[in-house]
């Protein structure tokens, strides 16, 4: 198929489509080289039509915390006192560089999450 520049929803749908067709194509094939340039086109369309919604950290640590079942006092030993934690917690605090690297390395998530404010 001769792929062009994506520029309405339908066209992304058909190439995400045959994207996850071809997606095991093997390489140095016909079908590997239409799966490279589907990537591209789809980024392409993607990056300018659709926006993520923003990651309010307060609201993934609280989830984080429902899913593990673990209190505000369990945050202690990562963000700090009592005080700290309610206050991160509450949104009256911003979360510092070194929070959200060790909320990253508890939560196995993005430090990228903690760093983002809503």
């Amino acid at each position: 198929m001769n792929w062009k520049v994506i520029k309405t929803e339908a066209a992304y749908q058909k190439a995400i489509k045959r994207t996850m067709a071809i997606f095991q194509a093997k390489e140095g094939s016909s079908e590997a080289d239409e799966l490279a340039l589907l990537l591209v086109l789809v980024k392409d369309y993607e990056d300018k039509y659709i926006r993520l919604p923003k990651i309010n950290p307060i609201e993934v640590i609280k989830l984080k915390m429902l899913e593990r079942g673990i209190k505000a006092k369990d945050l202690e030993p990562i963000v700090g006192s009592k005080g700290h934690v309610s206050s991160i917690l509450s949104g009256r605090r911003e979360i510092t560089l070194r929070m959200a690297q060790r909320l990253k390395d508890y939560f196995q998530l993005p430090a990228e999450i903690f760093l983002h404010t809503a």
